[in-house]
């Protein structure tokens, strides 16, 4: 199993951006695919979570209102539309896959928040 994110970037503050975790050497019917994040210095917080099966969502409150979790099932695929972005929200983003009491990580993608 592999997962690969994508989407990061640079962006002012108010603005948006999409992230999109794709897996790979799976077809994914139930477990949960998750977004977690990691600014300079801190620990790795959890953002947001989806189920896969029945798309019930988790979010943190620090992003509640802001960002919204989706999933593409045909795509095996995960997405964190982020909204409304602060420069609080700069860190590395992982996507995290939850499946058959086994996890699996993403490399990781860059989110910048200029003020």
């Amino acid at each position: 199993v592999q997962l690969q994110a994508s989407g990061g970037g640079l962006v002012q503050a108010g603005g948006s951006l999409r992230l999109s975790c794709a897996a790979s050497g799976i077809t994914l019917t139930n477990g949960a695919m998750g977004w977690f994040r990691q600014a300079p210095g801190k620990e790795r917080e959890f953002v947001a979570a989806i189920r896969w099966a029945g798309g019930t969502t988790y979010y943190a409150d620090s992003v509640k209102g802001r960002f919204t979790i989706s999933k593409d099932n045909a795509k095996n695929t995960a997405y964190l539309q982020m909204d409304s972005l602060k420069p609080e929200d700069t860190a590395v983003y992982y996507c995290r896959l939850l499946v058959l009491k086994s996890i699996f990580w993403g490399q990781g993608t860059l989110v910048t928040v200029s003020s």
